[in-house]
């Protein structure tokens, strides 16, 4: 496993039995889930009230890879970075481990547009932003 990930934001989240499918693990949606609630608490951890409340997220495209599946005695480390910006939008990454092994469950590639929480337009995003991110 690439160390790398390890300076990266990160939380916990810990697998709910409806989390569990017919096939007895991890449904493949729940993990589309954890790629926004990695995503969110990372906002939610960076940018100051005002900005939160100035600004929203939508997601324009999700790309995620299914690597291993999880179980519900897991407990889960997501932990994201942001990669490439241009005009409003940016690329968001995401990386699902099982904690405390090296396991690589899944990973996802998305595409976030910003937007004005007032007006609902995209919004540039502006270098403030970029050095939170």
């Amino acid at each position: 496993m690439a160390k790398e990930h390890l300076q990266k934001f990160n939380i916990a989240i810990k697998v709910n039995e409806a989390d569990i499918d017919a096939l007895g693990h991890v449904n493949n949606v729940v993990y589309l889930r954890w790629v926004q609630e990695v995503s969110a608490a990372h906002w939610a951890h960076v940018a100051p009230g005002h900005m939160q409340e100035q600004y929203l997220w939508v997601v324009l495209r999700h790309e995620i890879d299914f690597h291993k599946p999880a179980f519900a005695e897991d407990t889960i480390t997501g932990y994201t970075w942001v990669g490439n910006h241009q005009g409003a939008k940016f690329e968001r990454f995401v990386s699902l481990y099982r904690t405390g092994t090296e396991d690589l469950l899944a990973s996802a590639k998305t595409t976030w547009c910003l937007l004005d929480a007032r007006t609902l337009r995209p919004k540039r995003i502006e270098q403030e932003m970029l050095d939170l991110l």
